[in-house]
């Protein structure tokens, strides 16, 4: 398997990993996070919501990456400058510093490509991509579940063990609970 981490600019892959099964649904997409507004994230409904994504998947940057196996999409990593997600304004997950960092929120792989180490090619190429993008350092908010089992609806926040594979180290606790776990703040510094 040779998995190739790239920008999420085609839609129809996001859509694939992240999108409603009913295109009408007012859920995911991966939006609550990913806007600044949590009025706007309610206000969109149905359609508008995948209307949105199609406008972010044309921005520079994109809103985040996603990995392929072959000519498949396997997986999504929501990757974007802090200041423009909802991490901003976020009261439960501190600010360690004035730094412009960027946060990785989400990491989703595709039932039936789960387990052989997607998640670690998609933090790593959100990573990357920060980089790319002249982050001076990238920060993911997992859970701190030590070993335990965590629920797969919750498990898009990723676990601290994946970030320490990945290199990032615990910079601060935060207030923040996904799935009955605490959520920690894991940095890498990319300067």
């Amino acid at each position: 398997m040779a998995i190739e981490v790239r920008a999420a600019t085609e839609y129809d892959d996001v859509a694939a990993v992240v999108g409603p099964k009913n295109p009408a649904s007012n859920v995911c997409f991966c939006l609550s996070y990913r806007l600044l507004s949590s009025k706007e994230n309610v206000e969109l409904r149905g359609p508008a919501r995948a209307d949105r994504v199609r406008e972010l998947c044309a921005l520079d940057p994109p809103p985040g990456v996603l990995a392929y196996d072959g000519d498949e999409v396997v997986g999504w990593a929501g990757v974007h400058p802090r200041a423009d997600t909802s991490f901003a304004k976020n009261r439960k997950i501190p600010h360690i510093d004035d730094l412009d960092v960027w946060s990785v929120w989400c990491i989703r792989v595709r039932p039936g490509h789960r387990k052989v180490g997607i998640s670690h090619h998609l933090l790593a190429g959100a990573v990357d991509f920060a980089r790319e993008h002249g982050a001076p350092a990238i920060e993911g908010y997992p859970v701190d579940n030590r070993g335990e089992k965590v629920d797969p609806t919750m498990a898009y926040v990723g676990t601290r063990a994946l970030f320490e594979r990945a290199g990032f180290t615990k910079a601060a606790d935060t207030e923040s609970v996904v799935g009955g776990f605490p959520r920690v703040l894991m940095r890498l510094d990319l300067r």
